[in-house]
């Protein structure tokens, strides 16, 4: 027996209503704190939502970006659901008909829009399941949040919200839930306690040196050498540095230095990212990090390197008791098989969603849910991840399993569940 009642069940008109919106919000995606035209479609749907019996609505602009809707009926508690709205600078190369073709301004430059992190696929899911949260005719009793956040892409999506008065403006949930498509069978989830995803911490780097033609190196500094000598011992952080137990990733992801092949310039740039969990840990190596790049400084004559924080995203640790709780409703609705629960299975990627929750004191559960027809797999194709240009959750088997986990998470703590 299914654990949702028949009326959070999606009609098949909704279903294929649901595939139509997702491919024009996958067509359309925007960048960070650009997402205007898709707040303002997602305004629209909430506005237009047909309420059930003595159910009220009530939706916010929050800061230029940010949606939030509350369901209201009756007296109980006040539950949050929040799905990110952004997309990636990034040329999508899938075969789809509904494939991007949209640009942005990034940077003062124009660059290529996609959806490559699924978050069309978040949006759609969070649409669909406030329809039918607010059209049911009375198995939920108490406040449904739904929190559309932009940014989530650069970290600051969460916060931005807070900051422009979120919580000043929006009831307080006792809980907050999220989740994230991602290159599993569809109508799979992952839904374990504790560390789900890590902290990550994103820098650039500016070292200087001395310029010089390339034939008189003697006169130089060069900032290209020094910044390779960084880089190489940089990557002994997590093999010498870090016990073998713990989890840490240091990435350097670009390096640029130079217009000329003769001419030894005077500075060079690269960036990092550092992924942990252990907030010990995460000290540790940001503090080696700078012992290194200075050292490495010292060592070559030149002089002090420039190490400027871009962005930084806090760890998701989902509560270990509202974890548990959520766990038995997924397995009621979807069934044992299809919920891992294993807290060994957590990601090296991050997420800016506990933010939201760190700022009232209050727990929060997130969970994965997979993006492919599981003939994909069997079929020996090719399965892209998240941030890939062919990345493209299908929408078919897809969109109906994120809606209904986002139902079963505040069936969980509003449904008559007993009833």
């Amino acid at each position: 027996m299914a654990y949702l009642p028949e009326s959070l069940k999606l009609s098949s008109h909704e279903v294929q209503q649901q595939i139509e919106d997702y491919k024009h919000l996958h067509s359309n995606p925007e960048l960070s704190h650009q997402e205007y035209q898709t707040a303002k479609f997602i305004e629209r749907r909430f506005n237009e939502l047909e309420l059930g019996e003595g159910v009220t609505r009530e939706v916010w602009r929050i800061g230029e970006t940010g949606v939030v809707l509350s369901l209201s009926r009756g007296e109980g508690p006040v539950v949050a659901f929040r799905a990110d709205i952004d997309g990636l600078p990034l040329k999508e190369k899938a075969d789809r008909s509904y494939a991007s073709q949209a640009t942005g301004t990034l940077d003062g430059n124009e660059v290529p829009l996609m959806h490559g992190c699924g978050h069309d696929t978040h949006i759609t899911s969070a649409l669909y399941a406030a329809q039918l949260w607010a059209a049911d005719p009375g198995n939920w009793q108490g406040t449904a949040l739904f929190i559309m956040q932009p940014a989530e892409e650069v970290a600051d999506g969460a916060q931005t919200m807070v900051e422009a008065g979120l919580w000043e403006q929006v009831p307080h949930p006792e809980i907050i839930f999220g989740q994230h498509v991602w290159p599993d069978k569809s109508g799979h989830f992952i839904v374990s306690a504790g560390e789900m995803m890590t902290a990550a911490d994103s820098m650039k780097v500016t070292v200087f040196g001395s310029g010089a033609h390339g034939s008189q190196p003697e006169n130089s500094i060069d900032p290209i050498v020094l910044g390779a000598a960084m880089i190489t011992r940089l990557q002994t952080i997590v093999s010498r540095e870090v016990a073998p137990l713990e989890a840490a990733v240091v990435t350097v992801g670009m390096f640029q230095g130079g217009f000329k092949e003769n001419i030894i310039p005077e500075s060079a740039v690269f960036t990092l990212n550092v992924r942990t969990f252990n907030p010990e840990v995460r000290e540790k190596v940001l503090n080696s990090i700078h012992r290194i790049i200075e050292g490495e400084a010292v060592v070559a004559g030149a002089p002090e390197p420039k190490i400027e924080h871009l962005s930084g995203f806090p760890a998701t640790i989902n509560d270990e008791q509202e974890t548990a709780s959520l766990q038995e409703a997924f397995i009621q609705q979807f069934g044992q098989d299809a919920v891992a629960t294993d807290p060994a299975m957590k990601a090296m990627g991050s997420e800016d969603f506990s933010d939201l929750a760190t700022a009232l004191g209050v727990p929060y559960v997130f969970w994965f849910f997979g993006g492919y027809n599981e003939h994909r797999f069997t079929s020996g194709e090719t399965i892209y991840s998240n941030h890939s240009p062919y990345f493209s959750p299908d929408p078919e088997v897809t969109l109906e399993q994120g809606t209904y986990a986002a139902l079963t998470a505040l069936y969980s703590k509003l449904g008559n569940v007993s009833g």
